[in-house]
């Protein structure tokens, strides 16, 4: 039986695929490192890349990749990146990297949003996989009690992110409307943005299964 580390490298290969040329983002994360990697060996296929993070941009350029600044470029056809858990709908929910903000900014900048993922990844309903919400430090607090009164329990993870900010993890969440709880948080003062990507869903899911990669689209 393939490891997980097997399948992420399965499905990095099959997302080569969608690589025809230009300037593409890339994610951030274990199988985004996976897909650099495979990038790397037709990185002349490509004018560049956009990084989510700062990790990225330096596993970008130590395989020779181009990295461009988001500022530089006026759009990208794919953006290629995976998730903590993905719906059959291709509806996310990021940031256990802590890139989520970067990773939304450039997505939003991608015509296609390929996700890449093991099975394990694919769920009924989004929220077991704590949600993380980027906060502006000074309303740290007053932001977790507006989440409590979402139903959530928050907790501040140990961490800063790429832009100077912290992350409350939202404990015991059963997402069953993830476009308006996506909006509803981003909606609280103080909010940067969550790690709910449902607004704008992946276009195409590559899931890596026992059985080889599986190409899911949006229903």
């Amino acid at each position: 039986m393939a490891t997980q580390d097997e399948l992420k490298q399965q499905v990095a290969k099959a997302a080569i695929e969608y690589v025809k040329g230009g300037i593409i983002g890339v994610g951030t994360g274990s199988t985004a490192n996976f897909f650099i990697d495979e990038l790397a060996k037709v990185k002349d296929r490509i004018d560049g890349a956009v990084a989510s993070s700062e990790a990225t941009a330096q596993r970008l350029r130590g395989h020779g990749i181009k990295v461009f600044d988001l500022n530089d470029v006026d759009g990208m056809e794919i953006y290629v990146d995976g998730a903590d858990e993905i719906t059959e709908k291709l509806h996310m929910l990021k940031g256990g990297g802590g890139a989520l903000t970067r990773e939304k900014i450039v997505a939003a900048c991608a015509k296609d949003f390929i996700c890449i993922c093991d099975q394990t990844k694919l769920v009924p309903v989004l929220g077991k996989f704590p949600l993380p919400v980027e906060v502006i430090p000074m309303a740290r607090e007053y932001v977790a009690r507006e989440l409590v009164k979402l139903g959530g329990q928050p907790k501040l993870r140990d961490f800063t992110t790429d832009n100077g900010n912290v992350i409350l993890d939202v404990h015991g969440l059963t997402i069953t409307d993830p476009v308006a709880l996506e909006s509803r948080i981003n909606e609280i003062v103080g909010v940067v943005t969550n790690g709910l990507f449902a607004s704008r869903p992946a276009n195409v899911l590559l899931l890596a299964t026992a059985d080889g990669v599986k190409t899911l689209t949006a229903r």
